[in-house]
């Protein structure tokens, strides 16, 4: 394949994209406030927090990107798992 036929890897995702990270913040609120704010500055809309636990100065915050929800059709054919 030559690199102007590469596909780009958000084209292969089936789902979506996890980001997990620790923010430095005062309650879980702020934490999750955060990530959807993180989220949707690199231009993604569809977001969700799946995971939040807010442990001394922070949150550990995994939020996930959905590109194709399950059961939503998808560019592949078919239907998400």
């Amino acid at each position: 394949m030559e690199n102007s036929e590469k596909r780009q890897p958000l084209d292969a995702l089936l789902d979506g994209l996890d980001i997990e990270t620790f923010f430095m913040c005062r309650d879980e609120a702020e934490g999750r406030s955060l990530m959807l704010a993180l989220l949707t500055q690199l231009g993604f809309s569809d977001v969700d927090i799946v995971f939040i636990e807010h442990r001394g100065p922070g949150a550990r915050v995994r939020g996930r990107a959905y590109l194709h929800r399950p059961g939503a059709s998808h560019p592949f054919g078919g239907q998400c798992a």
